[in-house]
């Protein structure tokens, strides 16, 4: 399915929104966030993403303990900052031509 193609870069994009303006994101909360958007992502697509962005410098990650148990979050690097700065550019204008 070529849509699966393009939806994963914008599932990119809504990560490092979320990282950059919500100061950090964990799996389970990223797969209902963009569950809520029509987006349905299990953890078998979206922790291999999270762990390639870290992998490109996009994110860090760091361990909290939340209940005893351990959480791995992802906060956006200024790579990653500049990258969403960037993406939205893009996104806009091509939103502007693709929609009219």
């Amino acid at each position: 399915m070529y849509e699966k193609k393009v939806l994963l870069g914008f599932i990119r994009a809504h990560i490092l929104h979320h990282a950059v303006n919500d100061g950090g994101v964990y799996g389970v909360e990223m797969m209902e966030e963009l569950g809520h958007h029509g987006y349905s992502i299990g953890p078998g697509t979206l922790y291999p993403i999270l762990h390639e962005m870290e992998k490109d410098g996009a994110l860090d990650s760091r361990e909290e303990n939340v209940k005893g148990k351990i959480r791995k979050v992802y906060t956006a690097t200024e790579k990653g900052t500049l990258a969403l700065r960037k993406l939205k550019e893009y996104i806009s204008e091509l939103s502007k031509e693709v929609l009219e």
